[in-house]
């Protein structure tokens, strides 16, 4: 996968490509690197790390590249559905849903919006490419794969315009093989009480956040500010009957960072609820995070859809309800000082796919059929069936009708968008890495 002179000067001289990734870097996260320099440092030293790392870390560079590049794989309807704006290989894993179940799918919504549907399935399939390279695959294997995921994504995709269920279609132990059959039995293992003893210790009888480097008690004026805020997010959960009733009597209350390579900077506080019922072993752990503007709305510049939103902590939530149907009964917003936020549970139920251990080929294969068929669902639920009207046309048929009896076409061009884009992401983040290193990156790098 050695990188050609074709591939790494499409879009100039180095020097003009390094300066355009400080640039969209510093226009992306400014405020939030000047509001707290130390995290984004941190940010910038993992994304340092290596190709992917910074793919992870640098979505705004990605839909930057996309608004100069031409989409033939994109029409009035298919130009304008939910996307989930950062879909790479580690943003899959499992949670359990408002009915009960464990469920496999797509996860972190932080950028998700409305766009082309073509810019999901190239971030996808670019950041596999960059993961694959990391496992010493040959070309032609990554290649193989990335068809694989694709053919899985366009039959599921054409299985929604067969039937009328698309809601109610899920990954789970009974219809899952392989690793993420492992996974989702993996989570079922997991228990409440786990996650309270690893965050919490009870005192006199009573439970209470452990006081930690990460962690920060609030003074009485931001304490209150938060507990305003949380009886806002009352009003804007899902209408009961829940699956439980919680009595969300606030126990504890602390603030703490972001999470994640894309949540540097962004304040963020954990609550600690009276549970489903008086026994200690049944607490909730919510998260109160604020939401971050989305990468794809930088390019996407639609009025209407900019203003169905009141605040980026609704505009998330409202994603996530619309992209992963039967969300969490704890997901909602609020707003602290204008600015959104957004609430859910901290939940045992969740697990990341770990491709670590997935070293071969016949491994992956099965995983990324299934990565195909979650991708398809994000896509297709998201649509006049949701309760909202950004998308008032079935998305599977506007896909069909768009790629017509162009599919092999339509998955060599992503198959070479893959080697591609990822050989620029590979001099891009040499790029970086040298501006980083250099100074370049003003209120962060250092050249000492």
């Amino acid at each position: 996968m050695a990188p050609s002179s074709a591939d790494l000067t499409r879009s100039g001289d180095t020097g003009e490509r390094a300066r355009q990734i400080v640039e969209v870097l510093v226009d992306a996260f400014g405020d939030l690197m000047e509001a707290d320099a130390e995290a984004f440092r941190t940010k910038f030293r993992k994304m340092a790390a290596d190709p992917f790392a910074f793919y992870r870390g640098s979505a705004p560079l990605f839909y930057a590249d996309m608004a100069t590049s031409r989409d033939p794989w994109s029409d009035e309807r298919t130009s304008r559905v939910w996307i989930h704006g950062d879909l790479h290989a580690e943003n899959f894993g499992t949670y359990m849903d408002s009915t009960g179940r464990i469920v496999f799918d797509v996860n972190d919504f932080d950028e998700a919006y409305l766009g082309h549907v073509s810019w999901d399935l190239r971030r996808f399939v670019a950041s596999f490419a960059l993961m694959a390279w990391r496992k010493a695959f040959s070309d032609g294997v990554i290649a193989d794969l990335i068809r694989v995921y694709l053919d899985a994504w366009l039959d599921q995709v054409e299985a929604f315009s067969r039937s009328d269920a698309d809601r109610e279609f899920a990954l789970t132990v009974h219809n899952t093989e392989g690793a993420v059959r492992a996974l989702v039995q993996e989570t079922a293992t997991r228990t409440r009480l786990s996650l309270l003893d690893r965050m919490t210790v009870v005192e006199r009888h009573e439970r209470r956040f452990v006081d930690g480097s990460r962690n920060r008690r609030l003074d009485d004026a931001e304490r209150r500010e938060v507990l305003e805020a949380l009886e806002r997010y009352k009003d804007t959960l899902p209408p009961r009957p829940w699956r439980r009733e919680v009595a969300y009597g606030v126990k504890d209350l602390i603030g703490t960072g972001g999470f994640g390579i894309g949540s540097a900077g962004l304040p963020a506080y954990n609550v600690l609820l009276e549970g489903y019922d008086e026994a200690l072993e049944n607490d909730v752990v919510l998260s109160v995070k604020q939401a971050n503007v989305p990468a794809p709305s930088r390019i996407v510049t639609d009025r209407r859809i900019r203003e169905y939103f009141a605040h980026e902590g609704h505009r998330t939530v409202t994603s996530q309800r619309a992209l992963q149907s039967h969300t969490s009964q704890f997901l909602g917003h609020t707003e602290i000082r204008g600015t959104g936020f957004v609430v859910a549970e901290l939940s045992p139920y969740e697990l990341d796919l770990d491709w670590e251990d997935l070293t071969e080929p016949d491994e992956i294969r099965p995983v990324l059929v299934q990565l195909g068929r979650a991708t398809a669902k994000l896509h297709c639920v998201g649509d006049a069936d949701s309760d909202h009207d950004l998308v008032p046309f079935q998305t599977e048929e506007a896909v069909l009708t768009m790629i017509g009896d162009r599919r092999a076409e339509f998955v060599a061009d992503l198959v070479e968008f893959a080697r591609s884009y990822a050989l620029r992401t590979m001099e891009d983040h040499r790029l970086f890495v040298d501006a980083f290193r250099a100074g370049q990156i003003p209120g962060i790098s250092s050249s000492d």
